[in-house]
């Protein structure tokens, strides 16, 4: 069965200066990536938007955008008068491909979207994103019979709109490793006692790479996973958490991301029968961006990783500590 993919660019949602913009996606090259099809999709209705954002959220949202270009949160997080329409795009080809994975009309799926989602909470858009394309797409599988949702996050900022989402849901999981100290300031490794084993945060020191990550699937997220039980693994797939990402100070590198893409999609298959839905979120480079597209396909699709050299020249700090702490918490 073939790695389908949706595409929502978003041309028009720019701003002057600012790094979440649209020449982030221009390197791709999807006539070169093998086994993959691109899925025709709609934007979200309103009403699907709705079961993660208020009506209010929704509301001012769309007359912000309304009234031309403008800053609506200290991120710098923009509008403009294209914008609500690209957010409500960008949900829509989440959306389209969760529903062709957990229908079984694809067991694996990429949503390459913009603008991002992962900061935005119920109430309000934050940190560059407008709606919370992940979280919109979760709760779409859950009111569609899907008993289980996990959401897997390893871009390098901490997704405070989809741990929030998912707050007092206990069928929506989110396990979470960025790097700690940065924006948006949430995400402690014990921050969310009343959801121990389905909210977990994993803070990351700066310089942390594809070894570390390593050492946390291995001990803290794949324990995790197997005791959650997701009938679906969404990813919010960033790619900021490369090391010479101009926004962030982690350590990953493109064959650390083909590494942890593809131990996710094996553990899909233990899992829950392959249904995995990679979705984009950050990355500020567009060089990384498009070799970690690209090793996320080959990931999904079994093809070969990309050929890209590009080790990170810091050493990684060790993190043993953390990762028993982590267990101990969650009780793995």
């Amino acid at each position: 069965m073939e790695t389908i993919y949706t595409l929502a660019p978003a041309p028009e949602h720019q701003f002057p200066d600012h790094p979440e913009r649209p020449d982030r996606l221009e390197l791709l090259d999807f006539a070169s990536i093998p086994g993959i099809r691109a899925l025709p999709f709609s934007a979200a209705k309103v009403d699907e938007v709705g079961r993660v954002h208020t009506a209010g959220m929704i509301a001012q949202l769309e007359a912000a955008c309304d009234k031309g270009p403008g800053l609506v949160d200290f991120a710098p997080t923009f509008v403009n008068v294209k914008s609500f329409e690209s957010a409500l795009l960008a949900a829509g080809a989440t959306l389209a491909a969760t529903r062709a994975v957990f229908k079984g009309e694809a067991k694996k799926a990429f949503a390459i979207v913009r603008p991002p989602g992962h900061h935005a909470e119920p109430e309000r858009p934050m940190g560059f994103c407008l709606f919370n394309n992940v979280a919109i797409a979760a709760q779409e599988a859950l009111a569609c019979g899907v008993e289980r949702v996990l959401v897997v996050d390893y871009d390098a900022h901490h997704g405070n709109g989809t741990e929030k989402a998912f707050w007092d849901d206990p069928r929506a999981g989110y396990f979470s490793t960025h790097q700690e100290g940065i924006y948006p300031g949430s995400g402690f490794l014990q921050g969310a006692p009343h959801a121990k084993g389905r909210i977990a945060d994993f803070p990351l020191p700066a310089y942390s790479g594809d070894q570390d990550y390593a050492q946390i699937f291995e001990l803290a997220l794949a324990p995790l996973v197997k005791s959650f039980a997701p009938g679906l693994i969404l990813v919010s797939a960033g790619f900021d958490a490369h090391w010479s990402d101009p926004l962030t100070s982690l350590g990953f590198s493109t064959a650390g991301y083909y590494a942890i893409s593809k131990k996710l999609v094996e553990l899909a298959d233990e899992v829950c029968g392959g249904k995995i839905v990679f979705v984009l979120e950050g990355g500020y480079d567009p060089q990384n961006v498009s070799n970690g597209i690209q090793a996320v396909f080959a990931a999904l699709t079994g093809s070969a990783p990309p050929q890209v050299n590009d080790p990170s020249p810091h050493p990684e700090p060790e993190i043993r500590d953390r990762v028993e702490t982590f267990r101990k918490w969650h009780g793995l």
